[in-house]
């Protein structure tokens, strides 16, 4: 599917899978706007993305765990565009450690409120922009640990806490913003493998079924999603953990 002409938001895209799909997005034509709490590396993304060719990249900042930044980093976008087509939300705080007591109050403040709050504020900020696009979609990239009796990570308990309440915020969201044409997708997916998409065995790597899930995979689940006819309504996909 080609994004030409589509504007797409990415939070939390300086690294890992937030970077997998802004150069993926990039590469099918759309403009992407690169977000993370830090400029010079959402200036790092977006100059990658214009040594492929593709100039249509902005760099912003967004630190999810601060309502201010949401809110410049929501104006920022509104200065550079009159709509949003694609929103993915992200950016998350990932934090280990399967013992309550190993993290500081600090540290679970920092990730429910980035995970959590974040997701929801940056919803809110964007959605004016969301509503001015022919062909609104939100995007969330939750994670397994989001699900009900998920116990097979070695994330904090504050982690888990976080992607409970998106997921939570996702299935409302879902439901609310359907008769306004606004289609919410949620991704669970367990721990996955991120190569690194410049990479020329990206696309050619051959996978099996007993293979942890990659980044390919998951950008693909995405990119269907977003592809289908607008009564088509998506709203999660869940992914069967590897054994072991």
């Amino acid at each position: 599917m080609t994004f030409a002409g589509q504007r797409v938001v990415i939070t939390g895209a300086s690294r890992d899978f937030g970077r997998t799909l802004a150069i993926r997005f990039a590469r099918r034509g759309a403009e992407v706007f690169v977000s993370s709490r830090s400029l010079a590396a959402s200036r790092r993304v977006a100059d990658e993305i214009r040594d492929l060719g593709h100039t249509q990249v902005h760099a912003l900042v967004c630190d999810l765990s601060d309502p201010a930044s949401v809110r410049r980093f929501a104006a920022d976008v509104a200065q550079r565009t009159d709509r949003v087509d694609v929103l993915v939300n992200n950016g998350a705080r990932w934090l280990g450690g399967p013992d309550l007591l190993s993290a500081t109050d600090e540290d679970v403040i920092d990730t429910v409120a980035a995970g959590a709050t974040g997701t929801i504020l940056v919803v809110k900020r964007l959605l004016p922009l969301l509503l001015a696009s022919d062909r609104p979609d939100i995007v969330n990239m939750i994670s397994a640990a989001g699900l009900p009796a998920h116990q097979r990570s070695d994330a904090h308990d504050a982690f888990y806490a976080a992607k409970s309440a998106q997921a939570g915020f996702a299935d409302i969201l879902s439901t609310r913003l359907r008769p306004r044409g606004v289609r919410v997708i949620s991704l669970y997916p367990p721990d996955f493998s991120n190569p690194d998409p410049l990479s020329p065995e990206w696309e050619s790597t051959p996978r099996g079924s007993g293979d942890m899930l990659t980044a390919h995979s998951v950008a693909e689940c995405v990119f269907f999603a977003l592809g289908q006819p607008r009564d088509c309504f998506i709203k999660a996909f869940h992914f069967e953990q590897a054994c072991g």
